[in-house]
């Protein structure tokens, strides 16, 4: 008989695997940085500042004493990171560059058909040229390759020849971003900005699978195939599914039936001791915390919802009352319950955090007691963003949406 994970264990054995299971404290810059990265694998870059950015949300979740000049020396400075793609534009630990190696081979066969149908004609024709330049001349931005090249309209998508070809040597790691000015990528050649001993070959692809394969299931605790391929999106789904059972038949992998947030049992795979270790989880603090909509806790929104029973979707241009809340809505987590969503953004030209809506998870009163966790949440938040005080629109606390 498959064994059941209970969903209030499997719950805090999962936020204590991404580093929200115990108090918020501790230092955050340096090697006790780059530690924490390590651990939660990696953090997700997004450019969009409603609060803050947010890698450096992520952050702060765990660590409040963060700030993020801290981040940008261990990437620009110490070279401890690196910037590339996982599910998406991500920060990663610099020892993980050699697996990288085979995700640049397989890009740059998986993106030859796409690009050609996506951007216009003429990038090819600028690899050498943008790489020559690079060599002779230094790190460049997309802003400075095309001259003469038509601009495009602004879609999001319309790039010009040369910058097109620039994002394509970073996709295939002929070139590396070896700082941001700004938000905007500043790129150099890989051996100007990888170490010397984390610039190795490729591990044989059987090993990349292993490393992958396992590493995602010891940070998720437990996962279905698809959750483990997602996790680093370095592998394919059918080097995922052999490794599963070929680790299955070996042992070193079990069956587990994990109880979602509705009563209802996913089948899953973890290590024979995820149980215990589940059991042995500590209960996460009830502090109250801002996570950012990216976190790697939340990414996956269908895990979350099975888990936490939070409907978390994109859709934020239909009317409210109807929607589910996306990514300028950040979810509120108090112990090992996300018990609400809040809307809100940092006016820095007034010293402002701007609250304009909370909406309550069912079953979540926001009570005296919640009520003042939120306050001294929101205080922490308008610090980190900038801002000296908190404002609240009229009619802020909304009621719980269905």
């Amino acid at each position: 008989m498959t064994p059941v994970l209970p969903n209030a264990a499997a719950r805090r054995l999962f936020l204590h695997l991404h580093g929200l299971g115990e108090v918020p404290a501790g230092p955050a810059k340096g090697a006790d940085l780059a530690a924490l990265i390590a651990r939660i694998g990696f953090v997700q870059v997004d450019s969009i500042p409603t609060v803050e950015r947010a890698h450096h949300m992520i952050l702060f979740a765990r660590r409040p004493a963060y700030r993020p000049p801290a981040l940008k020396r261990l990437l620009e400075r110490d070279r401890a990171l690196f910037e590339h793609w996982t599910h998406d534009a991500s920060v990663l630990p610099i020892h993980l560059f050699p697996y990288w190696q085979l995700r640049f081979a397989r890009d740059a066969g998986r993106l030859h058909g796409n690009w050609k149908r996506w951007f216009r004609d003429g990038y090819e024709a600028q690899f050498d040229t943008i790489l020559n330049r690079i060599a002779r001349d230094g790190p460049v931005t997309s802003s400075d390759v095309g001259e003469g090249e038509a601009r495009g309209r602004g879609g999001w998508w319309d790039w010009h020849p040369s910058k097109t070809a620039l994002e394509w040597l970073w996709r295939t790691g002929q070139v590396q971003i070896t700082r941001r000015d700004g938000f905007q990528k500043v790129y150099d050649l890989t051996e100007r900005v990888i170490p010397p001993a984390h610039r190795l070959p490729c591990p044989p692809v059987d090993a990349v699978v292993d490393w992958a394969c396992a590493s995602a299931l010891d940070r998720l605790g437990f996962a279905t195939p698809g959750e483990i391929c997602a996790y680093w999106n370095a592998v394919t789904p059918q080097e995922v599914r052999a490794w599963c059972k070929a680790e299955l038949a070996a042992g070193r992998i079990t069956e587990l039936a994990v109880e979602g947030a509705d009563g209802s049992h996913r089948h899953s795979l973890a290590r024979p001791d995820v149980p215990a270790r589940a059991a042995a989880a500590p209960e996460p603090p009830a502090r109250l915390r801002v996570l950012s909509p990216f976190d790697p806790a939340l990414r996956d929104r269908a895990r979350a919802e099975r888990l936490f029973g939070f409907h978390y979707r994109i859709e934020v241009f239909v009317p409210e009352a109807q929607r589910r809340h996306g990514y300028y809505v950040f979810p509120l987590l108090e112990g090992a319950r996300l018990v609400g969503r809040i809307d809100m953004k940092a006016r820095r030209d007034t010293g402002v955090l701007q609250v304009r809506a909370l909406w309550p998870e069912a079953g979540a009163r926001f009570g005296a007691g919640r009520m003042a966790r939120l306050a001294a949440e929101l205080d922490r938040i308008a610090r980190f963003a900038g801002c000296d005080r908190v404002g609240f629109d009229d009619g802020w606390l909304r009621g719980v949406l269905t």
